[in-house]
């Protein structure tokens, strides 16, 4: 009889250990789970900030056109990373007065990767916007 006794605390200890196993494996599993969801509802990467959006605006652009933009006349955040407004020389004339400029609306990504570009209004150098009454 000892022998069967023995036989059926090797059973029951086995049973145990796969339970054990198991559950183990199941909270392994419920804690991927939420590890996975808090990973999607985050965000991928925080926004670059506001200097450094406007570098990333100038270089990618300069990289596109093939001419360094002036200025950024305006930046702002969006809910999906950052919008400037590019100055860029379209046309060198002389005097310089009347060279020929561009403003481009600049799209850029949280992480400062530019996503897209249209450029806006085309003016002179020396033209002056109205002032709003």
């Amino acid at each position: 009889m000892s022998e069967d006794q023995d036989e059926d605390q090797a059973e029951e200890q086995a049973e145990e250990q796969a339970e054990e196993q198991a559950e183990d494996q199941d909270e392994e599993q419920a804690e991927d789970q939420d590890e996975d969801q808090a990973q999607e509802s985050a965000p991928v990467r925080d926004r670059v900030s506001a200097p450094e959006a406007m570098r990333h605006a100038v270089e990618q652009l300069t990289e596109l056109l093939g001419r360094r933009p002036e200025s950024v006349s305006s930046l702002r955040p969006t809910e999906d990373g950052w919008t400037a407004e590019v100055e860029v020389t379209e046309l060198e004339r002389i005097p310089e007065t009347t060279s020929v400029m561009a403003s481009y609306e600049v799209v850029l990504g949280p992480d400062g990767q530019l996503l897209g570009y249209e450029r806006g209004k085309r003016y002179t150098r020396a033209q002056v916007d109205a002032k709003e009454s």
